[in-house]
C-alpha cells in the first residue's frame, strides 16, 4: 500500500501539459500562460501627475501655508492625454490633471485642494512640497524588459490588466484539458429516478464533475456503467476519447469490483490501486490509451477527498499550472482527536480565529458515507501517518477545501 506522497509522485509523473493554442485575452480568463510576457515599454511609461493639481518646482513653495501663501504664474493647463508645451521655470507652475505628463522643470505636483486661484493666471500654493511629490516616476512599476508574468500562471482579471498594459490582445496558452466521469455500480440509478429498494441515486457523477470543472477543466459526465465487463468496457472505452478519465466504485476487493480487470483488459497499466489513507484507501491509477486513468472509491467522501488529493493536482498540471498543490498551514485544535497508524487522515472541521491564531475543530461524523459534515468542512484536518494522537490545544497541519490558495513548492504531507 503506497504512502500518499509516493502515489502522488507516481500520478504526477505520468501528467504532462496538453499542446498550446493563441487566444483573445478577452477569453483567457481561467487558462494558463504558456509562455513569459516581457515588459515592451516600462510603467509608467513616463513621469506623470497622480493628482489633479499644479505642477511646479519644489524650491519654489518652500514655507508655503494658507496664511503666507505663495503666488506662482500658470502658464499653460495640462491635461490627461496632453503633451507639455514647455518648461516650468522659476515662479511658475502648469495646471496638471491625473496621468497627464510631468513638464520638465517642475519636480512636484500639489494638490488643488491645497491652492487658492487668486486671479488670471496666478495660482496661491498653500502648503509646501517636498521634490517628487504626487508625482509618478517612468518606470517605477516595472522597466522595458522586466518579466511581468510567468509561464505556467493562472490567467485572472489581474493578469488581464497586464496583458492589456502590455498591449497584447493575444496570448499563448496550454489547451484546456478534458475529462470524463464514469459511475459504475448495479446499486446506482440517475437523478430523475426515485430509488427502488437496495438502489441509490448517482451522486458521485455530479459531484465529480463539478470537482474537475472547478479546477478549470472541461468535463462530460458519461453516466452509469453496469457491473459487467461489457458495460464498463463501452465507458471506458468512450471515456478514453478524453484528456483524463476519473470513475468512482468497483476499485475495492469485492467480486463485482470489476474497474481494475476492464481497466487491464483495455491495456491499462496500472500504477497502484491501495493509498495508505483514510478515507480513500481503494483508489486506482493507470494509463489508458497513455490516458491517465482513476478509478476512485464509490463512497461519496472517499471519492471527493481521493479527488482532493490526486486529481486536482494531476489536472492542474495538466493544464500548464506551475501551483498545482493546496497550501496548508497550521492551526491550534479545540478539540482532541485520536487514530490508528498507519495511513494518513483527512478529517473534515471547521476553522475560526481567535486573537490571530486559526483554530481547528473536527466535526462530528467522520464516516466515508456523511455527507452532511463535507458539506459543513471548510478545511481537512491532516493527522500523519504514524501520528495516533493530537490533543486539544496541540497544532495541527490544516488543508482548505476546494480551489483555494495554491502552492508549486510541495504537496505538504
Amino acid at each position: 500500500m503506497l504512502k500518499v506522497d509516493e502515489a502522488l509522485k507516481k500520478i504526477l509523473a505520468e501528467i504532462k501539459p496538453l499542446g498550446l493554442e493563441s487566444v483573445n485575452i478577452s477569453d483567457s480568463a481561467g487558462r494558463v500562460l504558456a509562455e513569459d510576457i516581457l515588459a515592451p515599454r516600462g510603467n509608467p511609461p513616463w513621469d506623470n501627475s497622480a493628482m489633479d493639481g499644479y505642477a511646479l518646482r519644489a524650491a519654489d513653495v518652500e514655507g508655503a501655508s494658507s496664511d503666507s501663501p505663495v503666488r506662482l504664474r500658470v502658464i499653460y493647463d495640462l491635461p490627461a492625454g496632453g503633451v507639455p508645451e514647455g518648461p516650468v521655470g522659476e515662479g511658475e507652475a502648469v495646471r496638471i490633471m491625473t496621468g497627464a505628463p510631468t513638464p520638465q522643470g517642475a519636480d512636484a505636483v500639489v494638490m488643488v485642494e491645497r491652492t487658492r486661484k487668486a486671479e488670471d493666471a496666478v495660482v496661491e500654493i498653500l502648503a509646501p512640497a517636498g521634490a517628487g511629490m504626487n508625482i509618478r516616476k517612468e518606470g517605477e512599476d516595472f522597466a522595458v524588459g522586466d518579466k511581468v508574468l510567468s509561464i505556467g500562471t493562472a490567467i485572472r482579471p489581474a493578469e488581464i490588466l497586464m496583458l492589456a498594459t502590455m498591449g497584447r490582445a493575444e496570448v499563448k496558452v496550454y489547451k484546456r484539458p478534458s475529462a470524463a466521469v464514469v459511475s459504475t455500480g448495479d446499486e446506482l440509478v440517475d437523478i430523475d429516478i426515485t430509488p427502488a429498494p437496495g438502489k441509490i441515486t448517482n451522486s458521485n457523477g455530479y459531484a465529480l464533475t463539478s470537482l474537475v470543472r472547478d479546477t478549470g477543466a472541461e468535463c462530460v459526465n458519461l453516466g452509469i456503467a453496469a457491473d459487467n465487463r461489457e458495460a464498463l468496457n463501452a465507458k471506458f472505452t468512450e471515456a478514453a476519447r478524453y484528456d483524463l478519465i476519473i470513475s468512482s466504485g468497483g476499485v475495492s476487493v469485492g467480486d463485482y469490483d470489476l474497474v481494475k480487470e476492464v481497466m487491464k483488459d483495455l491495456g491499462s497499466e496500472m500504477k497502484f490501486w491501495k493509498v495508505a489513507m483514510k478515507p480513500g484507501k481503494p483508489l486506482a491509477f493507470g494509463l489508458i490509451g497513455g490516458k491517465p486513468a482513476f478509478g476512485l472509491p464509490g463512497n461519496p467522501v472517499s471519492s471527493m477527498v481521493a479527488f482532493e488529493q490526486f486529481v486536482r493536482p494531476a489536472l492542474l498540471k495538466m493544464a500548464g499550472r506551475s501551483d498545482i498543490f493546496k497550501k496548508t498551514f497550521k492551526a491550534r485544535l479545540t478539540v482532541g482527536i485520536k487514530k490508528k497508524p498507519g495511513r494518513v487522515n483527512f478529517l473534515r472541521g471547521t476553522l475560526t480565529s481567535e486573537r490571530g491564531e486559526y483554530l481547528a475543530t473536527p466535526l462530528q461524523g467522520q464516516g466515508s458515507g456523511m455527507i452532511t459534515s463535507m458539506v459543513k468542512a471548510e478545511v481537512f484536518i491532516i493527522m500523519p501517518e504514524e501520528c495516533t494522537e493530537i490533543k486539544a490545544g496541540e497544532s495541527v497541519l490544516i488543508q482548505p477545501i476546494g480551489n483555494g490558495a495554491l502552492q508549486s513548492e510541495t504537496s505538504g504531507y
